[in-house]
């Protein structure tokens, strides 16, 4: 089957499993439902379409990590100060306002690059190429403050290989060649997660519905690999002219 790569580059991305009001985590990689929900945004696809969430959700997903990034936390408030004759913050209804302040903590993981990787039907894969060349919708890279420091899309994104063998083989996302050489030097291994019936480690990030009040998740099962050599460095200026040929 062929694949279809994209990139998540950005100074902040978030991509939580797990998260409740208060607390808003983040993972050290994209989840699925993330990307799933970025590709509905590029196809301009509302949340009660959970035909297209079905159809993006079948496809196989992995993903390298080019940069591992750091966790960042974000202590958020809400609300007026004590001194302010309207203290508090506006209810959900628009309407009415209660008293006090929200506290959430908020995780991101910052200066990361991934390479993600579909696997899938030819002619879907086709239209999501296509999607994110000219995304109906704003992308973002798991939250709405988190935009994409570069385009997704990938001119050279479609490929006629395998998932592991297009992770694998294209070049590295990283525009610094000092940065390569030193992973190179010290013989790091990129770590890739791939999408696998019978991988031994399980994720809730598989959506089922993205409706408000109705949202649902489900397992999907993944397993670990590294890379034993480093891919190749393509300069940032080359990347450039061939996205203008």
């Amino acid at each position: 089957m062929p694949t279809l790569l994209l990139q998540c580059v950005a100074p902040m991305q978030a991509w939580g499993t797990q998260s409740n009001f208060t607390v808003r985590d983040t993972g050290r990689d994209p989840s699925k439902s993330g990307i799933v929900g970025l590709l509905c945004a590029a196809l301009g696809r509302p949340r009660t379409d959970t035909h297209t969430t079905r159809a993006l959700d079948s496809l196989i997903m992995g993903v390298r990590v080019d940069r591992e990034g750091q966790i960042l936390r974000d202590f958020h408030t809400a609300g007026q100060g004590a001194a302010d004759p309207y203290q508090g913050h506006l209810r959900a209804d628009g309407e009415s306002v209660s008293k006090g302040t929200i506290i959430s903590n908020r995780y991101y993981l910052t200066d990361a690059m991934f390479l993600v990787g579909l696997t899938g039907e030819q002619e879907l894969l086709e239209t999501l190429q296509s999607a994110l060349a000219n995304p109906r919708w704003m992308l973002c890279l798991g939250r709405k403050a988190c935009p994409p420091a570069r385009p997704v899309y990938l001119p050279d994104g479609f490929q006629h290989q395998s998932l592991e063998e297009s992770l694998t083989a294209y070049p590295w996302l990283g525009s610094s060649s000092a940065e390569h050489q030193n992973l190179v030097v010290g013989k790091r291994r990129l770590r890739m997660v791939i999408e696998d019936r019978d991988g031994s480690e399980m994720r809730k990030d598989s959506p089922l519905s993205f409706e408000r009040d109705r949202r649902r998740f489900t397992y999907r099962r993944y397993r670990q690999t590294f890379l034993d050599e480093v891919p190749p460095f393509r300069p940032l200026f080359a990347r450039n002219r061939e996205n203008m040929a």
